[in-house]
C-alpha cells in the first residue's frame, strides 16, 4: 500500500510540474491557452456524451432482444 501511495504522490507531483512547465513555455498567451484548453475539454465532453448515448442505445437494444426471447 505504501508503494502505491508513493507512486500516486509522485505522479501527482509530476503532473503538476508538467502542467506548470507547459503553461510557462507555451507559445500562446494565457488567454489563448485557456481558450484552447476549454475548447479541447468541450470537444472531449461532447465525444464522451455521444459515445455514452450510442452505448446506451446498444445496451437497450440488447435488453429488448433478451426480453423478447
Amino acid at each position: 500500500m505504501r508503494k502505491f501511495l508513493s507512486l500516486l504522490v509522485g505522479m501527482s507531483i509530476g503532473g503538476v510540474i508538467g502542467a506548470l512547465l507547459a503553461a510557462f513555455f507555451s507559445p500562446m498567451t494565457a488567454d489563448e491557452l485557456q481558450a484552447s484548453l476549454q475548447t479541447h475539454y468541450q470537444r472531449a465532453l461532447a465525444a464522451g456524451r455521444k459515445a455514452s448515448a450510442e452505448r446506451r442505445a446498444e445496451l437497450e437494444e440488447e435488453l429488448r432482444e433478451l426480453r423478447s426471447q
